[in-house]
């Protein structure tokens, strides 16, 4: 949609919605009351109208995927969140696996001579996974692949491994950046809003802690991306809390990549009874994230939670990123509900999707360096 006929949809809005419009068009922030308002009253076709129009002023057609592949070490987790399916609690573990490091060594050399460029490592919050296992696999891994972009561990796992080796947040990034960690996943965040915190993940890493170790990696020179738990039991107004706090740390540093919106899936956890949201409020929640995250470069839709038509219809919602190749037999999204059950994409596979809906795909690299526009 072009911006004359941006325009004229905005005239056909009330006086509110008008106003948000304008903002939009004249590249003025948005208020968490805009925000709130675009999500209580504003239509999709006008949110994603406008969030279709940002899309293409910062990206254009441009559409980003990347070759990666994933390393879980566990899904054994010393903590219960319940909205989880994928982990197993550590006192149940037989129901869980354990890899050895010799074992995450051999998913690595299987793409010896491949074009893979990262390989994101994150599972469940093992007791005798600490802090130096890891680092000695971080330096395994790059004393055999030293072009290979390492993305790992989620703000939960950090902060278990760091009160566990009982160092400062400080000390911790800084002994796993030295060691040969590139940069943050945004996991973990779910929503930063305590009451429902409470409710969902009671013993995890609180919103505070979850930003300062996002913060301290950025101030080390590393950048992370941001995630959000979505359509459980926040509130619009949660949604909107969590995004403003994600945007106030990136005006502070401009360490974070993409802003991942995550649904919430309801099979095999501890709120099965909460139903999940439907698929115009998961567009409506990609459209409001890329107008109300103005500092954010770039909006990620995972592909295997979404299922690829889907993600293929969020690419007119404002989001210019559909991950990457995943490429193994990674457990994590078939056991969290996916759409996909068995999560892997060639790179033709990937560019096909991208151009039947007449975007231009672009392979990066985890920084969004441009690799390849096909």
């Amino acid at each position: 949609m072009n911006t004359t006929s941006v325009e004229r949809l905005i005239t056909e809005q009330t006086r509110e919605l008008k106003e948000i419009g304008e903002k939009v068009i004249n590249h003025t922030r948005l208020t968490d009351e805009d925000g709130l308002l675009l999500f209580e009253r504003g239509s999709l076709s006008f949110i994603g109208a406008l969030a279709n129009h940002v899309r293409e002023e910062k990206h254009g057609d441009n559409t980003y995927f990347n070759r990666n592949f994933h390393i879980e070490p566990t899904n054994v987790c010393v903590f219960s969140c319940h909205f989880c399916s994928y982990s197993r609690l550590y006192a149940h573990r037989e129901e869980g696996w354990e890899l050895s490091m010799d074992d995450m060594l051999q998913i690595v050399k299987k793409y010896d001579g491949r074009p893979e460029t990262e390989v994101h490592i994150v599972g469940g919050v093992h007791p005798k996974m600490n802090l130096y296992f890891f680092v000695d696999l971080l330096k395994a891994i790059k004393a055999h692949r030293p072009d290979l972009h390492i993305k790992g561990f989620t703000a939960v796992e950090l902060d278990y491994m760091f009160r566990k080796a009982k160092l400062s947040v400080e000390e911790g990034m800084k002994v796993l950046h030295e060691a040969g960690l590139d940069s943050l996943p945004g996991g973990g965040a779910e929503i930063f809003n305590e009451e429902v915190r409470r409710k969902i993940c009671p013993d995890k890493v609180d919103a505070d802690g979850w930003l300062h170790i996002h913060e301290t990696a950025h101030n080390l020179g590393m950048h992370s991306n941001a995630t959000m738990l979505y359509g459980h039991v926040e509130t619009y107004a949660d949604r909107i809390d969590h995004m403003s706090r994600l945007r106030a740390l990136q005006d502070r540093t401009g360490g974070f990549n993409t802003f991942i919106p995550l649904k919430f899936r309801n099979g095999g956890n501890d709120m099965s009874h909460v139903p999940e949201c439907s698929l115009v409020e998961d567009f409506k929640t990609y459209s409001v994230a890329r107008l109300f995250l103005d500092n954010f470069p770039h909006l990620k839709a995972y592909w295997p939670m979404l299922g690829r038509k889907n993600a293929q219809l969020s690419l007119a919602f404002g989001v210019n990123d559909i991950d990457g190749t995943i490429d193994d037999t990674t457990k994590i999204y078939s056991m969290a509900g996916s759409e996909e059950q068995t999560p892997a994409m060639s790179t033709e596979e990937i560019v096909t999707l991208i151009k039947q809906v007449r975007r231009k795909p672009v392979e990066r690299d985890t920084l969004y360096n441009v690799i390849t526009a096909y």
